[in-house]
């Protein structure tokens, strides 16, 4: 099993991964992704793993899944609370930032 993910290529973009590469990508084996989606923490689009295709998303939710089960040794039902708290978490910061950027330009206009 290779332990160590991938760097990605400065500049290089990327709109969908195959199984494959995101394997490749974040040096992580075909089965533990195919555990990952059927525990919901990533979501493909396609039927079957061989028609699957990831998001960049992907990429950085399953590095993040590997750190956390690995160096912390958590396991897959708690890898998708931790990491749907740290989504609900960037939500509310996006929030908080529109709150602060819409109240300071209220008081520049006043």
């Amino acid at each position: 099993m290779a332990h160590k993910p991938a760097n990605a290529i400065a500049g290089e973009v990327i709109e969908a991964l195959s199984l494959g590469e995101l394997c490749r990508s974040c040096g992580v084996r075909a089965e533990w992704v195919v555990e990952l989606v059927e525990e919901g923490i990533i979501d493909p689009e396609g039927r079957a793993p061989a028609a699957w295709r990831f998001s960049t998303v992907s990429i950085t939710r399953v590095r993040t899944a590997w750190r956390l089960q690995h160096d912390l040794g958590i396991n897959k039902a708690g890898i998708a609370v931790v990491l749907n708290l740290m989504d609900e978490r960037e939500e509310l910061r996006q929030r908080v930032r529109r709150l602060v950027h819409a109240t300071s330009r209220r008081e520049s206009d006043g």
